[in-house]
């Protein structure tokens, strides 16, 4: 049996509260019931994404480490140390947010710089340049890959929170306010049915009294 609202007064004021508050309840449920499942469209629609974007990743990555060995083959190991040790970072990241729904996700992007391979070329391969260029390449979408998985993370979480909200409106506070309505119009309703036996009651009475002094 559903738990009524403590300290319930069984009036007709209450009685409207209490209906005003089940509106807006059932309301609230409906609106959170469709932020949920566009929640969880979104949520999925991302996940395909990050799949893709995976598997981008690893194919890029195995590339790039390709054309890396095959540079290191050419002008042997130790030369391109040397020349990794003379490339400085070629961006930055900056971050920002995108609301998705109420939820703040995060946005993150590879701002280069103008300089682009900041090495000589005079003792390098060809090879080296393409590993280079496969790998800044490659970082970008790791960049975004990680923004993915972040969008992934916070979806989650509202979503799990959504539900949360949806299940206590639809499994405590809704039956709590119909089963507390449902015991003031009972209460209503009895009071109702005593009032009318009582003036029932007395209006026999008083015409018992005046038939008896009609008698007399």
């Amino acid at each position: 049996m559903t738990e009524i609202i403590e300290g319930v007064k069984p009036t007709r004021m209450f009685l409207l509260e209490i209906r005003r508050k089940k509106e807006l309840a059932k309301n609230g449920h409906k609106l959170l019931s469709e932020k949920r499942d566009s929640l969880i469209a979104e949520f999925f629609k991302i996940i395909d994404l990050r799949n893709n974007l995976r598997n981008k990743v690893e194919k890029e990555l195995k590339e790039a480490y390709q054309s890396l060995i095959e540079a290191e083959m050419i002008m042997g190991k130790t030369n391109v140390e040397d020349v990794a040790r003379q490339i400085e970072r070629f961006g930055d990241v900056e971050t920002t947010t995108m609301n998705i729904m109420g939820v703040l996700t995060p946005q993150m992007e590879i701002v280069e710089r103008e300089k682009d391979l900041n090495y000589g070329f005079l003792h390098t391969s060809a090879k080296l340049d393409e590993a280079t260029l496969k790998f800044k390449n490659v970082l970008k979408d790791m960049v975004k890959l990680a923004e993915v998985e972040g969008t992934i993370e916070d979806l989650a979480m509202e979503i799990e929170k959504t539900k949360r909200r949806v299940n206590a409106l639809e499994h405590i506070f809704i039956p709590r306010f119909e089963a507390t309505e449902k015991y003031i119009e009972l209460i209503l309703d009895e009071r109702e049915r005593e009032d009318f036996f009582r003036r029932k009651r007395i209006k026999a009475i008083l015409a018992a009294r005046e038939n008896a002094k009609a008698n007399t």
